[in-house]
């Protein structure tokens, strides 16, 4: 399978949203893509990049985002291992390029890709990240989303009702969710970071509010027994949703307070706000400085 010409746009995000550094290029030859059942017929793939998930079945296949343009062989062959039946349909729960990478890759195989509205206009056009000191081109025409829709879709596909909903101003304002309700099965895209602070793209449309009111959303749809596809991190339960909203709201409400005090940004991170949590939550690519910049960035815009 050919690597087509978003590889340019699909390194600056690969920097930005995996634990590589700025000088080392990543070794997408090295990448396994591992691939866990999360119910009947819906899986959970992890590689590099967002983790993805799948519905398979005599219907055809049906994943949720893609990950990156050098990885799509490989995505294609786990796919061939769990399902002999063509992939028909793609869904991008948001437009960053570890979620879709892939699309034009596998849209030239024949599936549809489909996403709300805001995706498709911000995949269509140059894009600024200044958390990150990052400007990403526009997608070429062959990666975009050619189904688009506003608040959400149905798709019925292998026997299951998926629900694909969007949540706006989370992590971007393009979020969707995608819940198969008979087997109990939400894939979250990153509005849900398991275990680690999140990305925030305030430069997108996200913010600290929006992404807690989106998470309580979600728990909204949740019962003690429903599994959710994170945007990054390992498969999740009821609980550990409920950690993160818990810990997204602390975090908030700690810098809504010192700000409330008149601090400054800097001398609200040399105060450790978080001490407490950022030994288990501060691990990943947000560090604890970072996400007390996001959360002030955002708070002063409300």
């Amino acid at each position: 399978m050919k690597i087509n010409s978003s590889l340019v746009m699909l390194f600056c995000l690969t920097v930005v949203f995996s634990p590589v550094s700025a000088q080392t290029p990543p070794d997408f030859s090295k990448v396994e893509i591992s691939t866990a059942q999360v119910a009947n017929g819906v899986y959970m793939l992890m590689g590099m990049g967002g983790n993805i998930g799948a519905s398979v079945g005599a219907d055809g296949t049906f994943i949720i985002d893609d990950q990156f343009a050098p990885l799509s062989d490989k995505i294609t062959a786990a796919l061939a291992r769990i399902s002999d039946q063509p992939l028909r349909f793609i869904i991008n729960t948001h437009w960053h390029g570890d979620h879709t990478g892939g699309n034009e890759n596998l849209a030239n195989t024949g599936a549809i890709i489909m996403a709300q509205d805001n995706v498709r206009l911000r995949m269509s056009r140059e894009n600024v990240m200044k958390l990150f000191n990052r400007t990403i081109p526009p997608a070429p025409a062959g990666a975009l989303p050619i189904v688009t829709f506003n608040d959400g879709v149905t798709v019925f596909l292998n026997g299951h009702e998926i629900r694909i909903r969007h949540l706006a101003n989370a992590h971007t304002d393009g979020d969707s969710i995608v819940y198969f309700k008979d087997v109990d099965v939400i894939h979250t895209g990153d509005i849900f970071f398991n275990g680690i602070y999140p990305v925030i793209d305030l430069d997108s449309g996200g913010s600290i509010n929006g992404i807690i009111k989106a998470v309580e959303a979600i728990l909204a749809l949740a019962d003690d027994n429903t599994k959710f596809i994170p945007g990054h991190g390992p498969l999740g339960g009821k609980q550990d949703l409920i950690a993160y909203h818990d810990v997204l709201v602390k975090v908030r409400d700690r810098v809504q307070g010192l700000m409330a005090q008149g601090k400054s940004l800097e001398q609200i991170q040399a105060m450790k706000p978080n001490a407490d949590l950022d030994p288990t939550w501060g691990t990943g690519m947000i560090t604890p400085n970072v996400i007390l910049q996001v959360v002030y960035e955002s708070l002063k815009k409300q």
